[in-house]
């Protein structure tokens, strides 16, 4: 039975995170709470579940001419140095603040989409 769960919290972070809608978050939720799995090691394993699903969803996005590579390049440019300062932080802090800046993230994007204008 718990592989069946594992499997459909899989599936369904892979199905939002290809969407662009943040599946990590439902996997990490998942990891921490369901599995008792510490934060750092869910985060851990949260960017290793992403990287195949984000080569994936690029090359079909991609192939739809769906992705301003210009762009991409340059945020991606963006993300490294921010990337290595949250690889820092996360080995520096300990995993009960991880999981309050994780869950007071969670609930930033959240309400901004909740009350965000439809376009």
């Amino acid at each position: 039975m718990a592989l069946l769960w594992d499997l459909l919290a899989a599936a369904g972070a892979g199905m939002l995170g290809a969407m662009g809608m943040g599946g990590g978050g439902i996997l990490v939720i998942y990891l921490t709470l369901a599995l008792g799995t510490p934060q750092l090691e869910a985060q851990g394993m949260n960017l290793l579940f992403f990287l195949p699903c984000a080569v994936i969803s690029m090359i079909i996005n991609g192939k739809r001419k769906l992705v301003d590579w210009k762009q991409a390049l340059w945020i991606a440019l963006g993300g490294l140095p921010a990337a290595l300062l949250g690889i820092w932080l996360a080995g520096w802090l300990e995993s009960k603040w991880l999981s309050w800046i994780f869950a007071g993230f969670l609930a930033v994007v959240g309400l901004k989409e909740l009350f965000a204008k439809q376009e």
